[in-house]
């Protein structure tokens, strides 16, 4: 049997663990469950506050393994830890009447357009419905009036042809308004780290490199 871990190496590593009785649900949508001895809380990213159960908000744990601190980077763990011994995990989740706890993305590729927080993870997830999208990346790019605006990089399935409009009219009706791409690009590739992780800060620059370019 398997079951679902969820930590970083500041945790020593695992906060979250999974039972391995858990329907296929839980499994593949959850991180489990906070283990015994540890305490989690979803926080507002802007005021600190504890959300309600169901609402997005930064993932912070506190316990036994949370580590005491970076080695010789006081400001860093001033950062991360707070006095109360709080961790910030920089992730962005939820938590249901259960405990259960679902990731949503992390707090650094989250869009703030217009005073609206966007998590571009649920805006990829609904583009990959599309029957067209291969892979689908969200990310922020500058906005003189709303600050952010949200911009989708797509990779199409191989030998098919879309049109940004095609993508804008997918998405109306279907997710909020505000978290429907303003702008969308079609790629062939995506900028990637040496383990395979896309790097967004990259994908971001050139996408505002050709927005800029082709105005």
């Amino acid at each position: 049997m398997l079951a679902i871990a969820y930590g970083t190496t500041e945790n020593s590593p695992v906060t979250f663990l999974g039972c391995p009785l858990d329907n296929m649900e839980r499994k593949s949508e959850t991180i489990g469950y906070i283990i015994d001895h540890m305490e989690a809380k979803i926080v507002n990213p802007t005021t600190g506050q504890v959300v309600p159960l169901g609402m997005k908000g930064e993932i912070l744990v506190r316990g036994f393994c949370v580590m005491l601190e970076y080695w010789s980077e006081q400001a860093k763990t001033e950062e991360c830890i707070s006095k109360g011994g709080w961790y910030k995990t920089g992730d962005i989740g939820s938590l249901d009447a259960y405990g259960y706890c679902r990731i949503d993305g992390r707090i650094k590729d989250m869009i703030i357009r217009g005073g609206e927080n966007i998590y571009p993870a649920e805006i990829e997830q609904f583009l990959h419905t599309h029957p067209k999208v291969k892979e689908a990346q969200v990310v922020g790019v500058k906005d003189s009036r709303m600050g952010e605006e949200v911009c989708a990089c797509i990779k199409l399935v191989d030998g098919q042809e879309c049109t940004a409009e095609e993508i804008k009219t997918f998405c109306k009706g279907q997710i909020a308004h505000f978290k429907i791409p303003r702008y969308v690009l079609f790629v062939n590739s995506f900028p990637l780290t040496v383990t395979g992780k896309i790097q967004k800060h990259k994908l971001c620059e050139e996408a505002e490199r050709q927005l800029k370019d082709g105005k």
